[in-house]
């Protein structure tokens, strides 16, 4: 996998006035259904096409156990991909099993939704999209999960994804002026009006979790999750999924790239297209000081025949079985080699062999930068 290539995730707003260049670097980066199962089958050049991969619960919402993530398509973590080559690397994971695809207003700002509407419309029906609301993208940077502005931000994602629905809407991040309940409240209108099909959160505490549940059903939480950044084991919000009937979704499954084993010290990301380049973890001192799990996933991976990717998502899959990472890509072979994940198989053993490796090596740097964990602390 390329430098330019991941999940979804994050953006990074305050309430402070910035320049142009930094909210739109900022904003951008916070870029009938298929048989049911054991095996999912996709139609590829006319002909019916097995895949392995296999169906999950997210709550009510059954999507394919691995699903897409559409931010770095149209830029984030590098320049924006031709659209070509976006509809062709979506409709790719769709031959190829995938159900679920990740979007956001926030992404671009607008032209990832445009993209993944250009390139679902002709397979809508055998599809689940998820987007979201939350930012103001209005030349500040702020935050506004108003009940009227989410509402707005709906009609204006469905006719940027060509469709009459949205499976599932999350609250990109948690507004601390506007409380939990009137969000809830807010999509629960939504869905009593077929605009909206499921609610979800994005980076959202426990507590806020339970608050948002008692008033509208959370369907999924998303989150930073991987190999990496395993916080959600300690702070509740996985607990919490569980114990409520939420699904979970990890973005940046792999490190933002970085467990791809592809990127180094030597790597020069552009810091004037990829987000990254402002996160401490990918500075070239903790880029070099973080080699050792990729040591150690190199060694591992070829205990499997897999590659580091395939390790880090099929780890995220062993764990829970309402686990359903996003990794993005722009690239059909990066998509390929993702998809590969499906063969690797970890057992309970395997699992805590990784653990035993994983907790003797620290991981350096941040994973995100200060305004944007900001925002994360606040719903805590």
């Amino acid at each position: 996998m390329s430098p330019t290539d991941e999940s979804t995730g994050p953006n990074a707003e305050s309430r402070s006035t910035l320049n142009r260049r930094d909210f739109l670097t900022t904003a951008a980066l916070v870029g009938a259904a298929l048989p049911l199962g054991s095996m999912a089958w996709a139609a590829t050049s006319g002909q019916a096409k097995e895949t392995l991969m296999k169906m999950r619960k997210l709550g009510t919402l059954e999507v394919s156990e691995i699903g897409a993530g559409a931010m770095s398509i149209s830029a984030n973590y590098g320049p924006p991909a031709d659209i070509t080559q976006g509809i062709k690397t979506l409709r790719t994971a769709h031959d190829n099993g995938v159900t679920f695809f990740d979007t956001a207003e926030v992404y671009g700002p607008y032209t990832s939704e445009k993209l993944v509407g250009e390139a679902l419309a002709p397979i809508r029906d055998q599809v689940r999209i998820a987007t979201k609301f939350g930012f103001a993208i209005d030349g500040t940077i702020g935050l506004n999960s108003r009940p009227e502005r989410i509402k707005q931000v709906a009609e204006a994602s469905l006719q940027r994804l060509k469709t009459d629905r949205i499976d599932l809407f999350y609250q990109h991040r948690v507004d601390p002026d506007v409380p939990i309940e009137d969000v809830a409240g807010a999509v629960k209108d939504l869905i009593q009006e077929g605009k909206v099909l499921h609610f979800g959160l994005s980076e959202p505490s426990a507590k806020t979790i339970r608050l948002a549940h008692a008033v509208q059903a959370v369907t999924a939480v998303q989150t930073e999750y991987s190999m990496m950044e395993r916080n959600p084991e300690t702070n509740g919000v996985l607990a919490a999924c569980e114990e409520l009937g939420i699904g979970f979704v990890p973005w940046g499954p792999m490190g933002m790239g970085y467990l791809t084993g592809k990127i180094d010290s030597n790597t020069k990301l552009d810091p004037k297209s990829d987000l990254r380049t402002t996160f401490e973890r990918f500075s070239r001192e903790n880029l070099a000081a973080n080699m050792p799990i990729i040591d150690f996933l190199k060694k591992y991976a070829g205990t499997k025949g897999a590659t580091p990717s395939q390790i880090a998502l099929s780890w995220l899959l062993a764990r829970k079985p309402f686990i359903v990472p996003i990794p993005g890509t722009r690239n059909v072979d990066h998509l390929n080699e993702n998809l590969g994940a499906l063969r690797v198989e970890l057992t309970p053993a395997d699992l805590i062999e990784i653990d035993a490796a994983l907790s003797k090596i620290t991981v350096h740097g941040g994973r995100m930068n200060k305004m944007q964990m900001e925002l994360v602390d606040a719903s805590a």
